[in-house]
């Protein structure tokens, strides 16, 4: 099986302190200018999902809807997440075009 590049992306941003996790923390991150990239699972509530997509439009944070909860926290080492925020441009912009790649393939 291949190594999904983003969960290591994500993984390696946690290990370097520069991944904040959980709604309240991504939150936070997000208003106070933090947060490079904010990441909600697909499978996160309706109510989550438009919650975080205002929020990101609002304060101009781009926003992607990824994976599902477990794989998001297992990526983290963590139990279940259903949100997180990359705090370090670098890692954002690698996740960013990890994305935009497949969008291409698919």
């Amino acid at each position: 099986m291949q190594r999904d590049k983003v969960l290591s992306l994500i993984g390696l941003a946690m290990k370097a302190g520069k991944c904040a996790s959980g709604e309240f923390m991504t939150e936070r991150e997000a208003k106070t200018g933090g947060a490079k990239l904010v990441m909600v699972a697909a499978d996160a509530s309706d109510n989550t999902k438009k919650k975080f997509r205002d929020m990101c439009e609002f304060y101009k944070v781009p926003i992607c809807f990824y994976g599902d909860k477990d794989t998001l926290g297992h990526a983290m080492g963590k139990e279940f997440r259903a949100s997180l925020a990359i705090l370090d441009e670098g890692f954002a912009e690698g996740i960013l075009k990890e994305l935009k790649n497949r969008e291409s393939i698919a």
